[in-house]
């Protein structure tokens, strides 16, 4: 129990899927403008986090391996994300009619978020069993979306902020989310 604490933690703050991994750097500037869009993109990333990791582990380990297709492992994840992706897509169109409105062309970048891939991968590369697969991804998901939280938080205050000309607009963004990924650096070796 204690261990599975551990693998959420570090994967949520330690190895935090945007500061520390950089992954899913597009949507992490795209959509951190407002904290509704940010909170609501965290959350359907987050979902397609754990639900592809959910599948993907089963199909790598009890179909892929036995038929010895392991180098189709790319492949094979896109398609599962992609169809992933396709059905909370339609879900939200549904029943989340605003948001899905919202998120517009973001949602069904979603499929190409790189987040999504590289978590479903580093369950197989690091050799999780099913269980700390989806700790891993639960923790990676709260990463996630506590990444888009707080630089929407920050966007809040940039917009307020006095930023000299030569700052203003993109380079203060990337700015900012490098100084973020420092602080989450400070978190380094708290848990081994």
């Amino acid at each position: 129990m204690i261990d599975l604490l551990k693998l959420l933690i570090k994967s949520a703050i330690i190895d935090n899927v945007v500061f520390i991994q950089y992954l899913a750097i597009c949507p992490f500037i795209g959509m951190t403008s407002e904290t509704d869009k940010a909170f609501g993109m965290g959350v359907a990333t987050s979902f397609v986090i754990l639900l592809a990791t959910a599948v993907t582990w089963p199909v790598y380990n009890l179909v892929m391996v036995p038929l010895h297709l392991e180098f189709l492992q790319t492949l094979m994840f896109i398609l599962v994300i992609a169809s992933l992706v396709q059905l909370v897509e339609f879900f939200l169109k549904k029943s989340i009619p605003s948001l899905y409105k919202s998120m517009g062309v973001y949602l069904a970048l979603i499929t190409t978020n790189c987040a999504v891939l590289g978590v479903t991968i580093n369950c197989i590369s690091k050799d999780f069993n099913y269980g700390q697969s989806l700790v891993y991804a639960l923790g990676s998901a709260l990463g996630f979306l506590l990444s888009m939280v707080i630089m929407s938080g920050v966007r809040s205050r940039l917009k307020i902020a006095k930023v000299p000309q030569a700052f203003q607009g993109t380079p203060i963004l990337y700015i900012a989310a490098g100084l973020l990924s420092l602080s989450f650096l400070g978190f380094k070796g708290l848990i081994n």
